[in-house]
């Protein structure tokens, strides 16, 4: 079993961080590089000013590292996409082992529970954000991130898998339950992007993760089918 939930976790990751990685690097990459340039003119602009304004002695703080335009973001890309697939895949190999898919199809039902729990229900308190755009303290969207998520979780899974009607109500009350206490905001609400190409970034985000999570859910319960099979089989 452990060895089933590995190998269905690990080619899961793979295909399915490839293919978001090539999703990202066509449509949402483009769209954060032209967002960085809105981000750096102010900052550029500032220094031009103080050189300009004759100023005795400054220093300029160094940058903390970050991956140049090309193949090292691309390759940062992948690496992390392929821990996040692979975490996931490895959740829902684990899920299989308690709730078999009798049909590959199936597979796409859990990758847009998926895709419901982990983007969608989040996403409509903190929305994707492009470079420059201002927020609320990590600490607080993280806590609401994580409570969002596991409330959609378990309130789906009343949903679902409940089989009395209050156990059903009772899911959709959890679902609402971090969208009522709200997600943390910011104190003013600015972005130096466009809200054209904000748009654009909330779109493609979505379209990248539906696309993720529909291929994680159907590659993995294709393979994990497969290897079950081939041990009947033996």
């Amino acid at each position: 079993m452990i060895k089933r939930i590995a190998q269905t976790a690990g080619f899961t990751g793979l295909l399915a961080a490839l293919l978001l990685t090539l999703l990202q690097s066509f449509w949402v990459a483009p769209l954060i590089l032209q967002a960085e340039t809105f981000e750096k003119a102010p900052a550029a602009s500032e220094v031009a000013h103080e050189h300009a304004a004759g100023t005795a002695a400054h220093t300029h703080d160094a940058q903390a590292w970050e991956p140049e335009d090309g193949w090292q973001r691309v390759l940062s890309t992948t690496g992390g996409n392929l821990v996040v697939a692979v975490g996931f895949a490895l959740m829902l190999a684990g899920l299989y082992t308690l709730r078999a898919p009798t049909r590959t199809t199936q597979g796409l039902l859990w990758g847009l529970a998926g895709y419901a729990t982990f983007v969608l229900a989040p996403t409509l308190g903190l929305p994707p954000e492009l470079p420059g755009t201002a927020a609320a303290d990590l600490a607080q969207r993280q806590v609401w991130w994580v409570g969002t998520a596991a409330s959609t979780a378990v309130g789906l899974a009343l949903m679902v898998f409940g089989r009395h009607w209050l156990l059903k109500v009772l899911g959709a009350a959890i679902l609402a339950v971090p969208h009522v206490i709200g997600a943390p905001q910011p104190e003013v609400h600015s972005m130096l992007a466009p809200e054209a190409l904000d748009a654009q970034f909330k779109i493609a985000s979505q379209l990248t993760n539906v696309a993720f999570w529909l291929a994680l859910g159907l590659i993995s319960a294709w393979l994990f089918r497969r290897h079950r099979d081939d041990h009947y089989a033996a």
